[in-house]
């Protein structure tokens, strides 16, 4: 990506809450069952919380009972980049912003038709940009 967003760490502790600083720089989890996005039902995009960049629709959220908030779908390799994670002794798929490397969670093959995706994605990573009502 031409424009990619790269900021010092300490810029990125200057810009971001803690618990944000340590999900979306350092790659950690928030608690299952405790993100303010889990149950929510309004239509809108999910933008990145450290860039603003549009990263999955609401059409494509789904209850996953995995506790975080899931996706069948993003909006695509502009919006997302994927990556190997090793991290827990095990093969999994890291979801990163495409623009600013803030990690968002993991995509695995266990979701629903048609994509056979889940994209299993911390709240504290994303925010809503709920859809104007006329």
């Amino acid at each position: 990506m031409k424009d990619k967003k790269n900021l010092s760490e300490q810029e990125w502790k200057d810009l971001l809450t803690k618990e944000q600083f340590e999900i979306c720089r350092k790659k950690g989890t928030e608690p299952p069952f405790s993100g303010k996005y889990l149950d929510t039902k309004a239509k809108g995009t999910y933008k990145c919380v450290c860039c603003g960049k549009g990263l999955f629709l609401s059409k494509d959220k789904f209850d996953s009972g995995s506790g975080w908030p899931s996706f069948s779908a993003s909006l695509g390799d502009e919006s997302i980049r994927k990556q190997e994670d090793f991290s827990l002794f095990s093969k999994r798929t890291e979801v990163l912003c495409q623009y600013c490397d803030s990690h968002l969670g993991h995509v695995f093959e266990d979701g629903p038709e048609p994509t056979g995706l889940r994209y299993c994605i911390n709240s504290i990573s994303i925010v809503l940009e709920e859809d104007k009502v006329s």
